[in-house]
């Protein structure tokens, strides 16, 4: 959900594959996508349908009642065809499936913005842990991921089209097996980004990237303009263009507000924003106050926020080529 929003989960509320309560109003890149231009074609060539009943909530109209043009998923629920096994090895067989279908359809219809989940790998980690069984199936995942990539590369040759391609995957593993995750650990909560953009920033290759991060870079490379108020819900950056600021530290000492961040551009100001609502969570607006407006190479500002008492901060650092956020509680 992370990948889809460009928020954490305190935000959209997925913390497992339950997806017990997940909170739409933080919108998903496809329908944002479809909100703004409509006339957009969106596929989706998943190995687990969830992600699109759930995650996405097609036709959902909490979740925005949008419609895939291209969707091919529900595999694992057809045991005819994939009878289930107790390696799974059914499942790569599904990702196979997945990915002739993602690449027929990027290669005839080319959707305008795609997504391919593939499982295969994760199941085999839980299995074998760190072992050669894993490392075949990263091997087999890539060659999978080729032959996606050369549907791609008939587009842009034949169609003169310009296409961004982001690999990545929504976890890591226990550091001590590689069976497990959902730890805390630096292995279990670092996850690696694949691009072939050639415009990736300073961002991108100096700092560590996170999959939220992922959702601003396909807004900037589509060109969209995102509403102000969910803008100011993201947390990632973009991975290309040019980006201001990042990494947004936040305290409070008493009525003293202490803002800091790392600049990536030195041109420009931050205008530094408050709420003292989280009224976004339930689908309502936030009321926002401009407190200060310092020139980005400042890196910091103490604000007194006496006029602004509240148990509960919601700080946004507006830049001139990115917006970045943090919540603070007394």
């Amino acid at each position: 959900m992370s990948l889809l929003t460009g928020t954490w989960g305190n935000k959209h509320h997925v913390v497992d594959n339950e997806v017990r309560e997940p909170n739409y109003h933080y919108k998903n890149i496809f329908r944002l996508v479809k909100e703004r231009q409509p006339e957009t074609k969106i596929g989706i060539f998943s190995t687990w349908t969830d992600n699109r009943v759930k995650l996405i909530g097609e036709r959902l109209l909490v979740a925005g009642n949008i419609t895939f043009d291209y969707k091919f998923d529900g595999y694992e629920l057809d045991e005819i065809a994939y009878p289930h096994d107790v390696g799974k090895y059914y499942i790569y067989n599904i990702d196979q499936r997945v990915v002739n279908e993602a690449s027929r359809c990027i290669k005839m219809n080319a959707p305008d913005l795609s997504w391919v989940y593939l499982e295969y790998t994760d199941d085999v980690g839980h299995f074998s842990g760190d072992s050669e069984q894993l490392n075949q199936a990263v091997t087999s995942a890539d060659k999978q991921i080729g032959q996606i990539s050369e549907a791609i590369d008939y587009r842009m040759k034949y169609y003169k089209e310009d296409w961004l391609i982001i690999i990545t995957t929504d976890h890591g593993r226990d550091p001590i097996t590689g069976h497990n995750h959902g730890g805390q650990s630096e292995r279990e909560r670092t996850t690696w980004i694949v691009t072939n953009s050639k415009q990736t920033n300073i961002y991108f290759h100096h700092f560590q990237p996170g999959i939220v991060d992922i959702f601003p870079t396909i807004i900037r490379f589509m060109g969209l303009t995102v509403p102000v108020e969910s803008m100011r819900e993201l947390d990632g950056v973009p991975l290309i263009g040019l980006v201001s600021l990042t990494k947004p530290e936040i305290n409070l000492n008493g009525d003293r507000l202490e803002v800091s961040w790392r600049v990536l551009d030195y041109n420009g100001h931050v205008k530094i924003w408050l709420s003292t609502t989280n009224l976004f969570q339930y689908g309502l607006t936030d009321k926002y106050h401009l407190i200060r407006i310092i020139p980005v190479d400042k890196k910091m500002a103490v604000i007194d926020i006496k006029a602004y008492p509240s148990q509960f901060y919601k700080i946004v650092l507006q830049g001139q080529h990115n917006t970045v956020n943090r919540w603070i509680f007394r």
